[in-house]
């Protein structure tokens, strides 16, 4: 009995930050994990975001476009995943911490604590979005019971990470692949409306909008990819078994989505009305538990960059407990202002980390103690990369929107149509990084 939880514990995740991190996890495990992130009931109920809403909800884009743009951004976020889940395993430390050696440990925190508030907000969403859909699923019940039994598996998926993205691969993913194919079929059989009516004007901004949903792991890549056994394996499931099934899955959503008349909030009628639907869309909800847990584990182990002793398993309870109950207590319907804020801090802050990981500083290995000192260099060129996404896209996000608005009046500027506001900032981050780096080089 003693060696069997001795070989337990060695292949799971470690409690505290102080202690070296197992590398167990393959390419298929890793593949698996990311490919069930990839498949959301967020891709079906946001899907709309990519067709460029306006201020009132209206879409810019025709449906077509839409999934011309999921593709494009979805590939391009893809790649910039892969990225982000390579210094996690070259390191063996998760994001935040990883962080330590691109800014300083200190610095670090201004970035887990973002991180830590848009876990909670992420987490909270998938409660309520896996509580929606599990009560119209079985046709009624208490709302707070659905989410409490959601906040409970997901806590319990939590205390053994390791574990849970293993069964991901060994039972989860057939079901899942089995499902998405069955609905293309249906849905296909059904009389769409035309799926090219209308501009595409407005297409990077839906392309951004894909972006930015791969773009929302990048803080909690390398959590996980630390356990990876190579870096190949690491980037290679990030970035194509991520990116394959995100497509996949919004564009059954924007399919969905022209049945209904862009009507997002029954987007997930199509999915019961046909035969066997109710079944394999159970699928869906039940599998959706993976995308809260992976939320709630992260936002622990952000915290443990504060705090390195801290137990992940209590913070996960805890952080389980609270999700739980902001789900139960908050109505979160700002999706699109929520993405877009999301991107325009991590987008240009990956642009910082690659050039000066791969590039500069990190070649020669990051001191990601609790003694690194301060790079404000850093900072600089990632706040320059903020500014930029903010000047073309100021989104949707109540104040903080508005006050980049009036920088755009002061400024004399109006942003083009072609201009893709992830790319210029992942650029002029990226830019000003190589330029610092360059200099000190020098």
């Amino acid at each position: 009995m003693s060696t069997a939880v001795d070989e337990r514990s060695r292949n799971e995740a470690p409690y505290t930050l102080n202690e070296p991190p197992p590398k167990v996890l393959s390419f298929w495990d890793q593949s698996a994990f990311w490919a069930n992130l990839g498949v959301s009931l967020l891709a079906f109920s946001g899907a709309y975001t990519v067709l460029a809403p306006d201020a009132d909800g209206t879409p810019r884009l025709p449906i077509m476009a839409g999934i011309v743009a999921m593709i494009v951004g979805t590939a391009i976020g893809g790649i910039m995943l892969g990225l982000a889940a390579v210094p996690g395993t070259r390191a063996g430390v998760p994001a935040m911490m990883l962080l330590r050696g691109l800014f300083g440990t200190r610095l670090s925190y201004v970035p887990t604590v973002l991180n830590i508030l848009q876990m909670i907000g992420w987490g909270t969403f998938e409660l309520v979005t896996i509580a929606s859909a599990a009560e119209q699923l079985i046709g009624g019940g208490p709302h707070w019971a659905y989410v409490i039994v959601a906040g409970v598996v997901t806590t319990v998926l939590t205390i053994w990470p390791l574990g849970s993205v293993r069964i991901l691969r060994r039972y989860v993913t057939v079901a899942v692949v089995l499902a998405l194919a069955y609905f293309y079929v249906q849905l296909a059989r059904q009389p769409l409306p035309n799926l090219n009516h209308g501009s595409w004007s407005h297409f990077w901004i839906g392309a951004d909008a894909a972006l930015a949903v791969s773009i929302s792991w990048v803080p909690m890549a390398a959590d996980y990819t630390r356990h990876s056994r190579s870096e190949r394996a690491a980037f290679g499931a990030a970035s194509v078994a991520y990116g394959v099934t995100q497509v996949v899955a919004y564009i059954l959503g924007l399919l969905a989505l022209a049945l209904v008349a862009g009507d997002s909030s029954k987007v997930f009628g199509p999915f019961q009305h046909v035969a066997l639907g109710t079944l394999f869309f159970a699928v869906f909800v039940l599998r959706e538990v993976d995308q809260s847990f992976a939320n709630v584990y992260s936002t622990a182990v952000s915290i443990q960059n504060l705090v390195t002793r801290a137990d992940r398993r209590v913070l996960t309870i805890a952080l389980g407990a609270l999700t739980t109950v902001l789900a139960l207590a908050l109505n979160m319907n700002n999706y699109a202002g929520f993405l877009t804020l999301i991107g325009s801090v991590f987008v240009p802050m990956l642009g910082v980390l690659a050039v000066d990981f791969f590039c500069f500083t990190g070649r020669r290995g990051w001191d990601v103690s609790d003694r690194a000192p301060a790079r404000w260099g850093m900072v600089v060129a990632w706040a320059a990369g903020i500014a930029t996404y903010q000047l073309i896209n100021p989104g949707q996000a109540g104040w903080w929107s508005r006050m980049w608005t009036h920088a755009q009046s002061a400024l004399h500027f109006t942003p083009a149509d072609w201009m893709s506001a992830s790319l210029l900032s992942f650029a002029v981050a990226a830019a000003v990084t190589g330029a610092i780096g360059a200099l000190r080089r020098r």
